[in-house]
C-alpha cells in the first residue's frame, strides 16, 4: 500500500511537472520603445505561473529581475528595453519539461514624450459623465456576460446607456459652446453587480485597468474619439483612480501578494463568522462588513497636519473609501509600478492630453509623488490635476509641485480649487456687505494666491458630479452668470459641468443621481433636445448663448493666459477683478446685492489705463468710463478695454 501511495505521488508530481504552462494574461498587453525609462514590468497571470522560468531573446531586451509573489498565479517580469526596436518579441515560459511561448508586441511611439502638450489656463474643461450624456449605440447598453445586466433610465443610480459614441456624435456641440477640453469620468471597465438601486455607472470601481467598459465602447473607439476630438481642436482628459479599485477586480479574489491592498483582513474567510459581522454607515449608505474592516475617515488633513496622530493618518490613507472599493497599497513598489505604467500606456495608446486623479490625498503620498515625478520626466509638457478636497487654500497649495509649504514635493502640477467652489456657493445666497459676506468670500480666498507656487496651474469650478448643482433645485441665472463670469476670467484653469449651459439643476439630498441626470436629447426617445438651438427652450438658449459668447471670447485671449490679476475689495456691494496687459484690460464686475448699485470708475483708474470707454462682451454694448456705472441688482459685466484706441 505504501509503495502504491509513493508511486501515485510520483506520478502526480510528474504530471504537474509536465502540465501545460499557464499564461492567460499579460499586462500591459503591449509596450512602446524609446521611453526615457527603459524598464518594463510585465504582470503575468496564469494557473501556477509563479514557478515558471522566463527567457527572452530579442535585440536590446534583457530580463532585469523576476518577482514571485504570494499568489501562485502571478509572476512579475521586469524587462530592460534600452536599445530595443519596435517588433514582436517572444517570451518563453518554462515549467519542468513544458514550455509556452508568448508573442509580445513592442511598438513605436506616435511622438516623443516632450511633444505631448497638456491642458493649461488657456483651456476650459467640460466635465461629463459618459453614462448620462448621450447614447450613440443602443446595442452596447447591456451585456449578458457582465455582472450588471441592467440599463434602466427610470432609476437614478442605475446605468442609463450613455457611451463614447454618443460623445463622439456631439463633438460639434462642444465646439459651438466654446469649451476646449473634455474630461470624462472614468471609462474603464466596472464589472460589478447592481443591488437593484445602485450600480457602478459612475466608473470609479475599476475591474480592468487596460480595458474600456464595453458599455461605453472599446479601446479602439476611445482612440477614435480622442483623434476626432483633436481634429476639432478639443483636448481629452482621462479620469484615473489609483487609491482604490472595484471589489470585483480579479486581484481581490486572488491577491497577488498579502500587501497588495491596505487592511484587507476583513475579507479573510476566518473573519466571515456571525461573531465578526456588523453594519457600517458609509458615504454611500449602510454596508455589511466585520470588525476587521477599516473605514477611511474622509478627513484629509492628517496627511499634511504636522501634529497628526498615527491612528488618524492610518484611517485616512489605509482605510477603504467604501467596502466595495478595495484600498490599493501604493507603498508596495510592484503596485506602484503597475499603476505608473498604466497611465503611461493610456497616454501612448490613446493620446490623452491630461489626467485627472481621483481622491489624490487618500493614496500614499510618496507613491503618488513617484508617479508624478516619473510622468513629468517622460512628458514634461503634460498636465495632471489632483482632487484635493479641502476648502482651505493653504492645504491645496501645499499639494502643488515645488510648494514651499510642504516638506515633501508632490510633483503634482495642478490642484483643484475647492476654496473657490466653497466660497462661491456661499456667496450666491448672501448680500455682499462691508466685511465677510457675499463676494468678500471670493476676495478673501484669492488674496491667498501667494501660497501657490503657480496660480496658473489651479483648476477652479463651481460644481461637479460630487456636489449639488450650482442652480440647486432652482434656476437663478443671475447668480449663475456672476459665478461663471468670475470663473472664466480669473487666473485659473476653469472646469464646467455638463448641462449647466442649458440650466440643468438638481441636488444630492435624495441621491447623487439627481445631479447626474441625462443630458436632454442625448437618448433615444427624448422629446426635449438641448443639443440644438431649435430644441432648446428660450431660457436655455439665452443661457447657452451667454456662456458661449464668453467662452469664445476667452479662446486665445492673452489677457486670460498672461494678464496680471488685480482685485478690489468689494465696495458698496460691488466686486471687481481685472486682468491687465500694457494697453489692454478686462474687468469682471459683479453687483453682489439685490439692490441697484453704482461702480465709481474713478476708483479703478489703475486698471482702466486712461481708457474712456469699454466694450461689454456679454452684450456687445459700449460703456462710457468717464462717469459712474449704474449696476442693476445682481448685475454682471465683463468689460474689455483697449486703452490705445
Amino acid at each position: 500500500m505504501k509503495k502504491k501511495l509513493i508511486s501515485l505521488m510520483m506520478l502526480m508530481s510528474a504530471m504537474s511537472m509536465n502540465a501545460a504552462v499557464g499564461v492567460d494574461r499579460i499586462e500591459p498587453s503591449n509596450w512602446y520603445v524609446g521611453m526615457k525609462d527603459a524598464s518594463l514590468q510585465l504582470m503575468v497571470h496564469g494557473k501556477d505561473v509563479r514557478s515558471a522560468d522566463v527567457e527572452v531573446s530579442y535585440p536590446g531586451v534583457r530580463i532585469d529581475s523576476i518577482a514571485r509573489l504570494d499568489s501562485p498565479n502571478y509572476l512579475l517580469v521586469y524587462l530592460n528595453l534600452k536599445g530595443a526596436k519596435a517588433g514582436e518579441m517572444t517570451l518563453c515560459f518554462k515549467q519542468g519539461k513544458q514550455t509556452k511561448k508568448v508573442k509580445y508586441l513592442l511598438k513605436d511611439r506616435d511622438m516623443a514624450g516632450d511633444k505631448r502638450m497638456g491642458f493649461s489656463n488657456a483651456d476650459v474643461l467640460y466635465m461629463l459623465m459618459p453614462d448620462r450624456f448621450a447614447n450613440g449605440n443602443p446595442h452596447n447598453d447591456a451585456f449578458k456576460t457582465m455582472r450588471d445586466k441592467t440599463c434602466d433610465r427610470t432609476a437614478p443610480s442605475l446605468r442609463h446607456g450613455g457611451d463614447m459614441e454618443g460623445i463622439r456624435q456631439h463633438l460639434n456641440y462642444f465646439k459651438d459652446l466654446g469649451v476646449t477640453a473634455l474630461w470624462f469620468t472614468p471609462l474603464l471597465e466596472n464589472d460589478g453587480p447592481n443591488d437593484g438601486a445602485h450600480s457602478t455607472y459612475h466608473g470609479y470601481a475599476t475591474t480592468n485597468y487596460y480595458r474600456v467598459d464595453p458599455r461605453f465602447g472599446t479601446n479602439e473607439e476611445y482612440k477614435r474619439l480622442v483623434d476626432e476630438a483633436h481634429s476639432k481642436g478639443l483636448k481629452v482628459v482621462m479620469d484615473m483612480i489609483f487609491n482604490h479599485c472595484g471589489i470585483d477586480h480579479p486581484w481581490v479574489a486572488d491577491m497577488p501578494s498579502k500587501d497588495w491592498f491596505n487592511t484587507p483582513e476583513w475579507l479573510a474567510p476566518e473573519n466571515q463568522t456571525a461573531a465578526h459581522q456588523k453594519k457600517l454607515g458609509t458615504i454611500d449608505g449602510a454596508a455589511k462588513v466585520n470588525d476587521k474592516y477599516l473605514q477611511t475617515s474622509y478627513k484629509l488633513t492628517p496627511v499634511l497636519d504636522p501634529y497628526a496622530s498615527q491612528v488618524d493618518l492610518k484611517e485616512t490613507v489605509d482605510g477603504w473609501f467604501v467596502p466595495t472599493m478595495p484600498d490599493l497599497n501604493q507603498r508596495n513598489p510592484h503596485v506602484m509600478r503597475y499603476l505608473i505604467q498604466n497611465s503611461e500606456w493610456w497616454i501612448e495608446t490613446v493620446g490623452i492630453d491630461g489626467i485627472r486623479m481621483d481622491t489624490y490625498p487618500y493614496a500614499d503620498r510618496d507613491g503618488m509623488a513617484l508617479w508624478m515625478k516619473t510622468l513629468n520626466n517622460e512628458y514634461p509638457n503634460f498636465n495632471t490635476v489632483g482632487e484635493t478636497w479641502v476648502t482651505e487654500p493653504a492645504y491645496t497649495a501645499a499639494w502643488q509641485k515645488d510648494s514651499k509649504l510642504s516638506e515633501k514635493n508632490s510633483y503634482l502640477k495642478t490642484v483643484m480649487d475647492f476654496a473657490f467652489f466653497d466660497r462661491i456657493n456661499q456667496a450666491k445666497n448672501e448680500e455682499t456687505d462691508g466685511w465677510w459676506q457675499g463676494f468678500n468670500r471670493i476676495y478673501n480666498a484669492l488674496c491667498y494666491d501667494y501660497l501657490y507656487r503657480d496660480p496658473h496651474h489651479v483648476m477652479a469650478f463651481i460644481e461637479n458630479h460630487d456636489t449639488d448643482r450650482f442652480l440647486g433645485n432652482g434656476r437663478d441665472t443671475m447668480a449663475l452668470k456672476q459665478a461663471l463670469a468670475l470663473l472664466l476670467t480669473i487666473d485659473r484653469i476653469p472646469q464646467l459641468y455638463y448641462g449647466t449651459e442649458v440650466l440643468m439643476n438638481g441636488t444630492k439630498e435624495v441621491t447623487d443621481g439627481n445631479v447626474r441626470r441625462d443630458f436632454p436629447g442625448g437618448f433615444p426617445g427624448d422629446e426635449h433636445n438641448a443639443f440644438t438651438q431649435q430644441g432648446r427652450t428660450k431660457e436655455e438658449n439665452q443661457m447657452f448663448n451667454w456662456i458661449s459668447r464668453l467662452l469664445h471670447w476667452r479662446q486665445g485671449n492673452e489677457l486670460i493666459t498672461k494678464g496680471k490679476q488685480t482685485q478690489f475689495i468689494p465696495q458698496d456691494g460691488v466686486y471687481v477683478v481685472a486682468r491687465t496687459l500694457p494697453g489692454r484690460a478686462v474687468l469682471t464686475i459683479v453687483n453682489g446685492t439685490s439692490h441697484q448699485r453704482k461702480m465709481h470708475t474713478q476708483r479703478y483708474q489703475e486698471v482702466l489705463q486712461g481708457a474712456k470707454q469699454a466694450n461689454n462682451i456679454l452684450t456687445r454694448r459700449t460703456i462710457d468710463l468717464t462717469k459712474d456705472i449704474t449696476l442693476a441688482p445682481r448685475a454682471t459685466m465683463v468689460l474689455e478695454i483697449n486703452a490705445q484706441q
